[in-house]
């Protein structure tokens, strides 16, 4: 090998190693689905950066190095497509129950519990009788939400033509439709009700909350098939955040209960059956 051909040879080597060592050392980029599901993500496709998920992308990116956790807007309906298109990696704050069977994914339990409760207007007499049956009453839901009440079926048509149902993409909206009795019950999350009675003290002698709950749900995060981070791997980092108190700090104050996770992860990669 001619003195030129080793010179050019060693120097394709060198930069060869140069770039598997900055490979090495650079973060993996994560792309997690921020659909507009209040307080956990608020208008995403705005740009805002409120609500509890970039306060938990945050926390993660500053807690290591490893992988760089970014956030792409999405939608509540768009979201399944956007997840099987490998727009995002990751889908959070979600439960396989709502809409996810049949699309590949992995299960990471969280370790976060929320709970769907019913709201109605305080009037004079008005009890929690009120709640025991909600045939004939009409419902204001947030369109897109997967409810026990209806078997998880969040098609609108069946909604409106079964339940009487008014769908928005607002609690608040949905909170003032009762208020002014343009609506019966209202279906707000527990975490979002906190919020709205911190955040407007003058109206929550307003309500009367109902002591049934529609659902009380785990919330998971769904992992594509080939996602950059593996199940196992996000489960350490979520435990990593629940140890040094970021968990607590995050989501104590909205009323949901940070609980002990999973000892492992679940896998669903059956593509067939029904999905959203």
């Amino acid at each position: 090998m001619s003195t030129p051909v080793r010179m050019a040879f060693k120097t394709l080597l060198l930069a060869t190693t140069t770039l598997w060592a900055w490979q090495a050392g650079a973060a993996q980029v994560v792309r997690i689905g921020a659909a507009h599901f209040p307080p956990y993500t608020i208008r995403p496709e705005r740009g805002e950066d409120t609500g509890l998920l970039p306060q938990m992308v945050s926390a993660l990116n500053a807690m290591q190095s490893d992988y760089r956790f970014e956030m792409v807007p999405t939608s509540i309906p768009r979201r399944f497509r956007d997840f099987q298109q490998a727009r995002f990696d990751m889908a959070i704050f979600e439960n396989p129950a709502w809409g996810w069977k049949g699309i590949a994914h992995e299960d990471v339990d969280m370790g976060l519990e929320d709970a769907e409760i019913f709201v109605a207007h305080k009037i004079p007499g008005r009890t929690q009788a009120f709640f025991d049956d909600l045939h004939g009453k009409r419902l204001a839901l947030f369109s897109g939400y997967h409810y026990a009440f209806a078997d998880f079926n969040a098609d609108p048509k069946f909604l409106a033509e079964h339940y009487n149902a008014s769908l928005t993409y607002s609690h608040d909206s949905n909170l003032l439709m009762v208020m002014r009795d343009r609506a019966d019950v209202a279906l707000v999350t527990r975490s979002y009700l906190s919020t709205f009675m911190a955040n407007n003290p003058q109206d929550a002698d307003q309500f009367l909350v109902s002591d049934r709950v529609d659902q009380v749900y785990r919330h998971f995060a769904l992992l594509r098939p080939n996602a950059p981070i593996t199940g196992e791997q996000f489960s350490l980092l979520l435990n990593q955040l629940r140890e040094n108190g970021q968990m607590f700090k995050i989501f104590q104050p909205f009323r949901i209960a940070v609980t002990p996770q999973a000892t492992h992860h679940s896998i669903a990669l059956d593509s067939s059956g029904d999905g959203d």
